[in-house]
């Protein structure tokens, strides 16, 4: 599979601030969240906006695809389609870059299980709800390309929920993201 992380937004309710930027373990978010894909043995992709230079920064010298999404103001799907139109015929993993509990290990699980179950869509989860990463089977990567707004592929899923195969992350590691600077003080304080 290709795993694409998703980086192209505004971070706007970090108020001034970038979240990816923020720094775990002395590695900046965005960053950490590529080595974690990088460590998978997997291409990784990302998706950044054009405006962003010091994300771009952040991951010279990583093996990983950049995709500039001009068109970020739309939304989660714009990072879909661009994932979609690289992922070449693969199975792609969507990953968003604001998940700081999220680790290697979790991403190798998925992709392990992928490998058992290559059909199957499996989608993340713990505390009994539904997170991420999302890992689409290559059949359905194509239906990505058709998305449009700010929901994902939440009507993909629905529509394919007879193939969805549910994995259980540790603790929260699938469902926290990070949106506001009282979310991060909060998670660092922990």
């Amino acid at each position: 599979p290709i795993i694409l992380i998703a980086a192209a937004g505004r971070s706007v309710r970090m108020r001034g601030s970038d979240k990816l930027l923020r720094k775990i373990d002395e590695i900046p978010q965005l960053r950490r969240i590529a080595l974690a894909a990088f460590a998978t043995g997997c291409r990784v992709a990302v998706t950044l906006p054009p405006d962003r230079p010091t994300r771009h920064a952040v991951l010279e010298g990583l093996d990983v695809a950049l995709l500039t999404v001009t068109e970020y103001d739309e939304g989660i799907s714009a990072s879909l389609r661009a994932g979609a139109a690289v992922a070449d015929g693969r199975p792609l993993m969507f990953v968003p870059a604001d998940m700081p509990d999220l680790s290697a290990q979790d991403l190798a699980r998925m992709i392990g299980l992928h490998r058992r179950w290559p059909h199957d869509l499996l989608r993340a989860s713990g505390a009994g709800a539904h997170g991420h990463p999302v890992l689409f089977p290559a059949d359905l990567v194509a239906e990505l390309q058709d998305l449009s707004g700010d929901i994902g592929a939440r009507g993909i899923v629905s529509k394919h929920a007879e193939r969805l195969r549910v994995v259980p992350l540790p603790d929260f590691n699938g469902l926290l993201d990070l949106d506001t600077p009282e979310d991060w003080a909060t998670w660092e304080a922990g």
